[in-house]
């Protein structure tokens, strides 16, 4: 861990102060992860120069999780680095490997859940010129909240003829009557109210304080009733008992204001994950807020990406009570490390979530303003370039100095 001079963020009364210099944690990432750090943070440090001169600045000071914390190390996710994270606040992150089947568990989900960043929020937005699937993707404007500590992401599983999965298989059997075949893997897919209520009040929160119309209740409750269909239920609790003044449920909003929204209103309204997936390709422009379960979010927040130009280029941070880390949503690429080639976007447009959750706005919009510039001007790395008539491939350090040079 790299040691950087600057002043701690901290919260007081619930509220995040943010001094002029503050010191800010990175995790470069594996696979790519160095190359699209490299762009990002410089158009990150150009942006709060080009807001603010030199009035602030971040300190950043990397910390370190995946392959080079084990390298050097021998732990994948050292207690300084969530150590770090806890006493600073605010951190960012490139990708980090995850070994699919046997061997470690994903640092991702570790970082959450060590972290308690129960809120995975991903806003989902066309940028004009960007290549879409979509007839109209200017229609997509949502903002995702995903439950991040519990569902099927817990990792209680137990592999197949092991001794725990047979005690869960005769404890149903004895309990319930049902039987398990005896040659299955077993999982346990916890939800709870506490869970549910603190993410859908963010998600609420986030809707009444950006002038959002609605948040939906995206679950599969109509097949697992006690988990999502508890997630369904929590979830217009919490809207009913902490918002009741300033939200309303479809069956009012049909009943008693002809199926327009009040002005001084939020809808609560909730959907089918199957039927939602429909949705959101068919009627995109009727949804702004999401709140769903892990293993929904994931699914469909990769989903909503790919509406409006891919993972290269969206964005996303986990959040928790006074604690926020933003990354790269995407995977490691190995095959293009080192090479300067890959989309460095999203991490880039994490970082300027980043900044808006420092309070630093201006700097935000500037990377927003410049990196829709760049893509207008065609000027693009090679995932948008090959889609794109008449574009100018550049690299991945190319890309960010465009971005800079558009600001």
């Amino acid at each position: 861990m790299t040691e950087a001079s600057g002043v701690i963020v901290y919260t007081e009364d619930g509220n995040l102060v943010v001094p002029d210099f503050p010191v800010i944690p990175f995790i470069e990432g594996d696979g790519i992860g160095p190359d699209i750090w490299r762009a990002a943070r410089r158009v990150l440090d150009a942006a709060v120069s080009s807001a603010f001169g030199d009035q602030r600045k971040i300190q950043w000071m990397e910390v370190l999780a995946g392959e080079k914390a084990f390298n050097q190390t021998q732990s994948w996710l050292p207690n300084d680095t969530l150590e770090a994270i806890r006493t600073y606040r605010v951190a960012i992150k490139g990708p980090l490997t995850t070994p699919v089947g046997e061997g470690i568990r994903s640092i991702n989900v570790g970082l959450r859940q060590e972290l308690d960043l129960y809120a995975c929020v991903r806003p989902v937005k066309y940028i004009e010129g960007i290549p879409s699937p979509m007839i109209k993707p200017s229609d997509v404007d949502m903002v995702l909240f995903r439950e991040n500590t519990e569902d099927v992401y817990m990792g209680l599983e137990w592999k197949a003829g092991s001794a725990v999965a047979q005690k869960i298989i005769d404890l149903v059997k004895a309990e319930d009557g049902r039987s398990i075949r005896p040659d299955s893997g077993v999982g346990i897919k916890p939800i709870s109210r506490f869970g549910t209520r603190r993410l859908v009040r963010m998600a609420i929160e986030y809707a009444l304080v950006h002038g959002k119309r609605s948040v939906t209740l995206v679950h599969k409750g109509n097949i697992m009733k006690f988990t999502e269909g508890a997630f369904r239920g929590w979830g217009y609790d919490v809207a009913q008992e902490e918002f009741g003044g300033r939200t309303i449920t479809e069956d009012v909003l049909w009943d008693k204001h002809g199926g327009k929204i009040p002005p001084d209103k939020v809808l609560i309204k909730d959907r089918i994950a199957d039927a939602m997936f429909q949705q959101i390709l068919l009627r995109p422009s009727e949804y702004d807020v999401l709140a769903m379960p892990n293993l929904n979010g994931d699914y469909m927040s990769d989903a909503l990406s790919a509406m409006v130009g891919g993972l290269g280029l969206a964005p996303g941070a986990n959040i928790g009570d006074g604690i926020a880390l933003f990354e790269a949503t995407h995977g490691t690429a190995p095959k293009y490390a080192g090479q300067d080639k890959v989309n460095p976007g999203s991490l880039i447009l994490s970082g300027a979530m980043m900044l808006d959750y420092l309070g630093w706005k201006t700097a935000a919009a500037h990377i927003r303003k410049g990196l829709a510039k760049a893509v207008a001007n065609k000027r693009v790395t090679y995932d948008l370039a090959r889609q794109m008539e008449g574009a100018t491939e550049v690299k991945c350090s190319g890309f960010a100095e465009e971005i800079v040079r558009q600001m």
